[in-house]
């Protein structure tokens, strides 16, 4: 009996959620900058600047997109694509829990960006302040590359048929019924000849319709 981790559907469906979760948290506000009026020579207004994932770390999104790929790939792949598709869904994992780190260490460096396109100021100094996003985006990136790890193991339970399996299925159908219609033949007389052993009554008979039974 195959394992619930180890079920194709389960194990594909939650790399996709995860993939899809690290993705998800890239277009919300992962930075928000509080701009100096002053500095802008503005007199007031909104100084507040929120940055999305997505521009705060580009690289995130496109490697949620590559892990979410690979998961669905994994469903359909050979033994030896299974093991190079681990390979990338684990290295996009890396990526994804870098770049977020990265934004965590220095959020101000990944707003520069930002600022600089909504200012015209670049290498200005700001108070920033990150939200919870980019810590999702670690720990989904965590468990992707978690998930990515079991797809070796669980697919030696996936049973996959190519069209050789089909031939030799068809093959030993054939025989099976070549074998049965050879029993079925009809003996010298028209009769078909019995399928298991000879009695003495059975022998009778055949001698008074002018068979040899042995």
């Amino acid at each position: 009996m195959t394992p619930v981790w180890a079920r194709k559907p389960t194990l594909v469906l939650l790399i996709a959620v995860l993939a899809l979760a690290v993705f998800g948290a890239t277009t919300q506000t992962w930075i928000t900058v509080n701009l100096d009026p002053d500095q802008l020579g503005q007199a007031g207004g909104q100084n507040t600047l929120p940055v999305q994932g997505s521009k705060a770390a580009t690289a995130v999104t496109a490697l949620a997109v590559v892990a979410l790929a690979g998961g669905l790939a994994a469903s359909i792949a050979g033994r030896i694509a299974r093991i190079l598709i681990t390979a990338i869904i684990i290295l996009a994992s890396a990526g994804i829990i870098t770049a977020a780190t990265t934004v965590l260490s220095d959020p101000l460096a990944a707003a520069q960006g930002s600022i600089a396109a909504a200012t015209g100021v670049t290498g200005g100094s700001a108070e920033v302040s990150v939200t919870a996003f980019p810590v999702l985006a670690v720990v989904a990136g965590a468990l992707l590359g978690l998930g990515a790890l079991l797809i070796i193991p669980a697919g030696r339970y996936w049973k996959s048929r190519t069209k050789y399996d089909v031939a030799a299925a068809g093959a030993g159908t054939g025989a099976a019924a070549g074998s049965a219609a050879s029993d079925a033949t009809p003996a010298a007389g028209g009769v078909p000849a019995p399928a298991g052993p000879v009695n003495e009554i059975d022998s009778w008979d055949r001698l008074s319709r002018g068979d040899d039974p042995t």
